[in-house]
């Protein structure tokens, strides 16, 4: 499975990806796993786990046709409006792949499984195991005891629907990561406790759960040993992270990445998502005193009108965000911006969209993920009254998404000339002797090279701008190998 890195656009909402995995083998004597994520990069390593968990204790190898599997799982995302119904429509699909052959074996996972629980099994009785975020370590179980059961008599079945909230535990159970190529997530904690008024992350993961620090230490020292140069460090509240020392100490988000930088062999450090009141002076202080951290930065905001933002319950004002920025790009003045935009929120008028569309123009962001408001049930916001004609919602962000595309347009040209840190990642397809890496603004840069050069770093003079998401340069200098 390719995990999906952050990708300019001005387009594309992160709730709306869906990705499959590779097929690693054409033996149809071995157990083939499918899996369909839905949702966020949290999901994206969730899935990546899922595989790991199922590949070890029952030989399962991915495939990308669900035709082929012998388990389908579909990972969930409720960031969206009807996203339980889209689900439901996907198993529908499912459902006739199991009408052909009664011993395919479907689970349903992440945050709609979450959210649901057993009236998933209620609405399609042919979905075997429902589980949620935390409890995705105990799928091997749940796999022995659907095993177990399907000779018995029907009466005798008990439901596999395990949506609890083991705190921290999965960690604790999941293999080792394996590694595919120089980049790995490493998740760092669950959850959020903040209750954002429109969001569904602390009903459907609990509230914030930070690993242990050493564990972190550990497991990202082990990617490190296997040739990862690139970390991101993932949490829905990444900035929130409060791990505990093997002395019972805390250690804060600032203090884990200065960690993280000494390991041998990181030479990159990124994470997703922050919250901007975990935004601290500690951690721009990272930006100056560390080269590891890039030069790129996802900070949701969701709005830039107060009004709106007190309606969110996000507990913050523009002010305090563009004086946090200001601070920022005065230690790192070519520091990429990126966030996300709720467009439409419940009483949001022409004025209050007016203070968004200006907030974006003044923050220069590089690029979002921005989506009309979507009502989730059993958040305070789905109680709101929302008199704005969808036409106007699409109206406005269409707009914003304009403004936005226009400024990572200019962003990309401006690299012409400039000379960019570039992690090599693997020779083109399409020709043997050109290579090709990521930029700290993850542009996907492309110049002439030699093979043994993937998976070090090299310094880029760019020469030409292709699109907006990829341009070609000349080698500079290239770091010497810390393999």
């Amino acid at each position: 499975m390719t995990v999906q890195t952050f990708i300019p656009s001005a387009v594309k909402a992160a709730s709306e990806n869906t990705v499959t995995q590779p097929t690693h083998t054409t033996d149809v004597s071995i157990k083939k796993l499918y899996i369909e994520t839905q949702g966020c990069q949290m999901n994206e390593y969730d899935s990546h786990r899922m595989a790991d968990l199922l590949g070890d204790s029952h030989g399962y190898v991915l495939t990308d046709n669900p035709n082929d599997a012998d388990i389908l799982l579909m990972n969930t995302c409720s960031i969206r409006e009807k996203a339980q119904e889209k689900v439901f429509s996907g198993l529908g699909r499912w459902r006739k792949l199991k009408e052909q052959n009664p011993d395919l074996v479907i689970g349903v996972g992440g945050c709609v499984a979450s959210q649901e629980g057993d009236n998933i099994q209620k609405r399609a009785p042919y979905v075997d195991m429902v589980f949620g975020p935390q409890t995705l370590h105990r799928l091997p179980q749940m796999l022995d005891q659907h095993q177990a059961q399907v000779e018995k008599p029907k009466k005798e079945k008990i439901k596999l629907v395990d949506i609890s909230f083991p705190d921290i535990e999965k960690f604790d159970f999941l293999p080792e990561p394996r590694v595919e190529g120089f980049k790995a997530f490493v998740s760092i904690m669950e959850g959020c406790s903040k209750y954002c008024s429109f969001c569904v992350v602390p009903y459907t993961r609990g509230e914030e759960v930070s690993r242990p620090l050493d564990d972190v230490l550990a497991e990202i020292a082990g990617l490190a040993e296997k040739g990862v140069r690139e970390i991101s460090l993932l949490g829905q509240n990444v900035n929130g992270y409060r791990g505990e020392t093997f002395e019972g100490e805390i250690c804060t988000f600032p203090e884990l990445l200065r960690l993280v930088a000494e390991i041998p062999g990181i030479g990159r450090l990124r994470y997703t998502t922050s919250h901007p009141l975990e935004f601290s002076d500690d951690l721009i202080q990272c930006y100056r005193d560390l080269p590891q951290m890039v030069s790129h930065l996802h900070l949701p905001v969701q709005s830039g009108s107060n009004d709106v933002l007190q309606a969110m319950k996000r507990n913050h004002t523009i002010d305090v965000y563009i004086d946090k920025i200001a601070k920022l790009r005065k230690v790192r003045p070519d520091m990429h911006l990126s966030s996300d935009f709720i467009i439409g929120f419940p009483g949001e008028t022409d004025e209050h969209f007016a203070e968004t569309l200006q907030f974006i123009k003044d923050l220069d962001f590089d690029h979002s993920y921005s989506f009309v408001y979507s009502k989730r049930p059993g958040t305070p916001a789905s109680e709101l009254p929302d008199d704005t004609p969808e036409q106007v919602k699409k109206d406005r962000l269409a707009q914003v998404q304009q403004v936005i595309k226009q400024s990572s347009i200019d962003k990309t040209d401006a690299m012409l000339g400039k000379i960019e840190r570039v992690l090599i990642e693997k020779v083109s397809d399409k020709d043997p002797n050109v290579l090709v890496g990521t930029a700290d603004n993850t542009r996907l840069v492309t110049f002439i090279g030699d093979a043994t050069w993937v998976g070090r770093f090299a310094e880029i003079e760019i020469t030409e701008i292709k699109t907006l998401n990829l341009v070609y340069g000349e080698l500079l200098n290239l770091e010497p190998d810390v393999a």
